[in-house]
């Protein structure tokens, strides 16, 4: 299954790589090693494009005592930080950076009503830059939830990644696991967690978008 903001650009990749290929066979008979290596290449290239827009069937268990992974990828930031933009005041920010092999779809990470969804355009640089998700062309989305109260989110462009896509708005209930947005071809997501948030992660842990916990409340 292929997320609905790939749809057109994989009609337009296959096409392409299959007029590619048959310009390669008919025009290229006679050469059959380049025309071998035009074909592998225009294949690969449509590997490519459907990998990034793979959108695998996640069963999610919901629970209102945890807080799911809303990407895939590697945890790479857990530290107290002051968030400036909505809640100025400190927060636990878990960080999570997606590759561009990692599936790219965001999914909520609680059940609730979205208090705040805002775009803001920026620069692309390299994900794991500290100021990127300050500078980077970002959303800002938070989640009012019943048991955590107040949650964040950020989706964060990166250098390849320069299309975000936010299904968040402001005044909508919206459930846990369920389809939020996507960042083509990867990136970084950061939360912003309340203080002393049982956190069941670690830095460099590998999470599943809909599936891993990234905390709970007993």
């Amino acid at each position: 299954m292929f997320h609905k903001e790939g749809h057109n650009i994989i009609i337009i990749s296959f096409f392409l790589a299959t007029i590619t290929c048959l310009l390669a066979e008919f025009g290229l008979s006679n050469i059959f090693v380049f025309k071998t290596i035009i074909q592998l290449l225009a294949l690969f290239q449509l590997v490519i494009v459907l990998q990034f827009f793979r959108n695998p069937k996640r069963n999610t268990i919901r629970n209102e005592n945890h807080i799911i992974a809303p990407v895939d990828g590697k945890i790479v930031i857990i530290e107290e930080v002051y968030e400036k933009e909505y809640f100025k005041d400190k927060r636990l920010q878990v960080s999570i950076f997606m590759s561009p092999i990692n599936v790219h779809v965001t999914r909520y990470c609680v059940s609730g009503k979205i208090k705040f969804s805002k775009y803001h355009p920026g620069k692309y640089l390299v994900a794991w830059h500290p100021k990127s998700s300050e500078l980077n062309e970002r959303t800002t989305i938070v989640i009012s939830n019943n048991v955590f109260g107040e949650i964040l989110y950020r989706q964060v462009a990166g250098a390849v990644a320069r299309r975000i896509i936010n299904y968040a708005q402001e005044g909508s209930s919206v459930i846990q696991g369920e389809d939020a947005g996507f960042i083509k071809f990867g990136s970084r997501l950061d939360m912003f967690l309340p203080l002393n948030t049982p956190l069941d992660i670690k830095l460099n842990d590998s999470v599943k978008g809909g599936i891993q916990i990234i905390a709970h409340k007993n």
